[in-house]
């Protein structure tokens, strides 16, 4: 039954023993630590300072000092304040999983039972905890050995866990965080290296497949040397399982085992959100002077998989595809063994594991298969990345982003998990989609447009579905050709998918948008669904168990229905979400009714309500706020026009005196 506590007197609370105590105080007894911007985090491994893209980070890991030694490529920012978590109720900088979710097009929920193994060196002892405080800060369900979601092996599979490392203890704080940011309902498998050896790490790779993983992160890297193609067929070539490597942070060049032909190495991006259908840009991270940005460039060593079809370069090139990596657009990552809790991570250790994830997401690999050739069969499923520079070179696809292939960042960035897949079963065909790129069509307007597909296979006859298309229009399955008019101003994401006659099948994915009718009016509209509740279900929101209320404790502002956030008097967090689009050309504004009932005193803040909208927060209220009945708040939204939109509500509570958020009469409003 749930509870909500009365306003009667609590026991006293060490969170606000702590809030009195000054700051030297904290770090004296070792509850707070502060890492100067340019400084170690703690002993134990971390490397200079530098900057990348504007913004002073670290290398966490130390460079390699002689031939066989890999090196960690994880950059933290120090001109970040961190953030010790002593409650769950902080709000992180950095790119978070909703963010992630929006720029790659990804599923909200898939990768159920599958497994991503992470491997790295050295001994993270908090990684447990540390994984379970991202997860809780973002509503993530939890990850933990008690639950069968989360395990830490040896390179054996044992726990005979090597010697702790503060340095690599935040690869992997970043490494478990970006899957669970990318996949939250797969499992990780943590496996421990003895040391930072090439040997080591690739013997920790072939434990991680033999416990059944089918998708392998690898965020570390080292020079080439003559000894990488035997490297390549002791711990790389497992056909079914994908491996993905970071590409590098150093600019142009080419590192192992980046480079091996087995792997999908991964490039990096800067990641920033943009006013297009998609909502995001992406460039090279890197500059024409090089230096700190994704790695690239052709393998001394390795030969060139035959899915390569690149004519500059011999052998192997890096990379095939990429993900956001830049610390000045990077991702938020908690890490309390060598570090100080929150902080703002990137480098291409940051983009392995979300490609890795992406893997999960789109299904188990075909056995026989390298998974790494999965990309080059569906390009028009991937964001073409088209502007930037990693340095300098020739021939310069190498080193500058063009359309279609180029070094720093391979075919793209995901577009949904479509390139991600063998393309179906039946013979072995592969189906090409060709994307259309992002459409916008007046509302009103009579749409043609053709779909273009390829099959591997001579004399296969294609059939085309779409999922997704604007209202009034449809797909001819035997053509693939899109007509009919386009009645109702929006945005949707459109998925063709082509399949022949032995079940093989592609698809891709693009942006639609379709315009007021007039060139820009808009129609007036209230968007959101069960605005007032009164179904008496929470859908289409998605809430935590028991928000949506009818009972007595607290009134509805009207009916019988509402939200009803918190008010245990205990640690807990509730959230209350919806996705819905914004028609381009519109005003939009978000309104609800708010009541906040607190048995909180004084003028801390203890307890919280965040307002956010695609991870970013609007307002913050709080038991300060407390008022008697229900008070109207509004938000301009307008900003969001041609774009899906989440809304989101996320109360906090500690661990004593309850505070309630009631929620009721939302509204989205466009005109």
């Amino acid at each position: 039954m749930r509870f909500h506590s009365p306003s009667g007197a609590r026991p006293a609370r060490a969170r606000r023993l702590l809030a009195a105590l000054p700051a030297f105080a904290l770090a004296a007894t070792g509850l707070l630590a502060v890492t100067a911007p340019g400084a170690s985090a703690a002993p134990g491994g971390t490397a200079g300072t530098g900057s990348t893209t504007g913004v002073a980070t670290k290398r966490v890991c130390a460079a390699p000092t002689h031939p066989g030694e890999m090196a960690c490529l994880a950059l933290a920012r120090t001109d970040v304040a961190q953030h010790l978590a002593l409650s769950p109720d902080i709000n992180p900088s950095g790119l978070g999983p909703s963010d992630l979710a929006s720029a790659y097009n990804l599923p909200a929920s898939a990768g159920s039972g599958a497994t991503v193994a992470i491997v790295d060196a050295q001994d993270d002892p908090n990684a447990e905890s540390d994984l379970a405080t991202y997860r809780s800060q973002y509503g993530l369900p939890a990850c933990t050995t008690a639950n069968g979601c989360f395990k830490k092996v040896d390179q054996r599979g044992g726990t005979t866990y090597p010697t702790a490392d503060s340095g690599w203890a935040g690869e992997i704080s970043l490494d478990v965080d970006m899957v669970s940011a990318v996949c939250p309902n797969c499992h990780i498998l943590l496996v421990e290296s003895d040391d930072a050896s090439m040997d080591n790490l690739g013997a920790a790779v072939n434990t991680a497949v033999s416990m059944g993983a089918k998708y392998v992160s690898n965020s570390y890297g080292g020079g080439e040397d003559s000894t990488d193609t035997s490297s390549d067929a002791s711990y790389f070539n497992h056909p079914g399982v994908a491996i993905t490597v970071s590409s590098g942070d150093s600019g142009y060049g080419v590192e192992y085992p980046a480079a091996s032909q087995y792997v999908t190495a991964v490039g990096g991006t800067s990641l920033s959100r943009a006013s297009t259908a998609r909502g995001w840009s992406e460039k090279v991270w890197g500059s024409t002077a090089g230096g700190n940005g994704a790695g690239s460039g052709c393998s001394a060593y390795d030969p060139k998989p035959s899915w390569q079809k690149d004519t500059g370069c011999a052998k192997r090139t890096v990379a095939d595809v990429s993900a956001v990596a830049d610390p000045a657009t990077g991702v938020a990552v908690y890490q309390t063994y060598g570090g100080s809790g929150w902080n703002v991570y990137g480098g291409t250790s940051a983009s392995s594991p979300i490609i890795a994830s992406v893997y999960a997401l789109a299904g188990a690999p075909a056995a026989s298969t390298t998974p790494a050739s999965y990309p080059y069969a569906h390009t028009g499923s991937l964001y073409d990345v088209t502007s930037g520079a990693n340095g300098s070179c020739s021939p310069s696809y190498l080193c500058t982003a063009a359309a279609g292939y180029d070094g720093p960042t391979g075919l793209g960035t995901p577009n949904g998990t479509a390139a991600f897949t063998n393309g179906g079963t039946g013979g072995g065909n592969t189906v090409t989609v060709t994307n259309p790129g992002s459409q916008s069509t007046a509302q009103g307007s009579a749409v043609s447009l053709q779909i273009h597909a390829t099959d591997s296979a001579s004399g296969q006859t294609l059939g085309y579905g779409a999922t997704g298309l604007p209202a009034g229009l449809t797909v001819d399955t035997a053509t693939g050709l899109i007509t009919g008019t386009a009645t109702t101003a929006g945005t949707s994401t459109v998925t063709v998918t082509a399949t022949d006659g032995t079940g093989a099948s592609g698809s891709t994915t693009f942006g639609w948008t379709v315009t007021g009718s007039g060139g820009g009016t808009c129609t007036p509209a209230q968007v959101l669904g069960n605005p007032g509740f009164e179904t008496g279900s929470a859908a289409p929101w998605t809430a935590s168990s028991g928000v949506v209320d009818n009972s007595s404790g607290q009134a509805a502002h009207g009916g019988s229905w509402k939200a009803w956030l918190d008010g245990y008097g205990s640690t807990h967090t509730d959230t209350l979400a919806q996705t819905v689009a914004v028609p381009a050309g519109c005003k939009a504004a978000l309104s609800f009714y708010l009541h906040i009932d607190t048995a909180e005193s004084g003028s801390t803040a203890y307890d919280k309500l965040t307002v956010s909208v695609n991870g970013t927060t609007l307002k913050t209220y709080s038991n300060v706020d407390a008022a008697a009945g229900y008070q109207l708040r509004t938000f301009d939204l307008s900003a969001y026009a041609g774009q899906n939109v989440t809304v989101k509500f996320t109360g906090t509570e500690d661990s004593s005196l309850q505070t309630s958020f009631v929620i009721d009469d939302t509204a989205l409003n466009v005109s």
